[in-house]
């Protein structure tokens, strides 16, 4: 079977999988974006409710202030040809006081070890947020979210660490200059270079 084959069918099982529905507030929607073409992957962490809703990853407010860090339009975005999106948790995983709950901790071990070696041409992954640093690094990762981002040159180009975009992080953002004026057009440049 061919590779572009393989995955059609793996996302066809991810998107009926029912692993965790007793264990979600609502009915399970696993959001994948996959192709086999793709050129970037973007792992972060889980969808969010509007994801989970439209079934379109980064279909948010996180998704405009990311797609402004790598410097696409929406249309470059969501070509499957750029951008693969596998989060470390496919469905959403519901919330506590306002905040999104960590994604579900079957979902990565499940399903990752099948569906990253189908994704030949991935030049560049995003690691987007903690729960993605620490599955891709393993222990190359630091002990917080803010040093392991700071650390992007200590790994290899063909990924890079960033902070979620989520307006939850804006001060983060503010007190960390340096993500602005060193880390976001080295970013810039590797979309670019991989999408060449």
């Amino acid at each position: 079977m061919s590779s572009a084959r393989a995955l059609t069918s793996l996302v066809r099982e991810i998107e009926a999988c029912r692993v965790c529905a007793d264990n979600l507030p609502h009915e399970p929607r696993p959001v994948v974006w996959v192709d086999a073409r793709a050129r970037i992957l973007i792992a972060g962490q889980a969808p969010g409710r509007r994801v989970h809703e439209s079934g379109i990853p980064w279909n948010d407010a996180s998704g405009d202030r990311l797609r402004a860090w790598m410097e696409l339009d929406r249309d470059a975005f969501y070509d499957k040809r750029n951008i693969a999106v596998a989060a470390m948790g496919f469905c959403f995983p519901g919330t506590v006081n306002g905040a999104d709950l960590p994604p579900r901790g079957e979902c990565a071990p499940l399903w990752r070890p099948r569906l990253l070696p189908l994704l030949k041409n991935v030049q560049l992954t995003l690691l987007v947020g903690a729960y993605a640093q620490r599955y891709h690094l393993g222990g190359a990762v630091k002990s917080s979210l803010g040093e392991t981002v700071s650390a992007w040159r200590d790994y290899p180009a063909d990924v890079m660490p960033l902070p979620h975009p989520s307006w939850r992080n804006t001060g983060w953002l503010k007190r960390n200059p340096w993500f602005e004026q060193d880390l976001l057009p080295e970013l810039r440049r590797r979309v670019s270079s991989a999408l060449r």
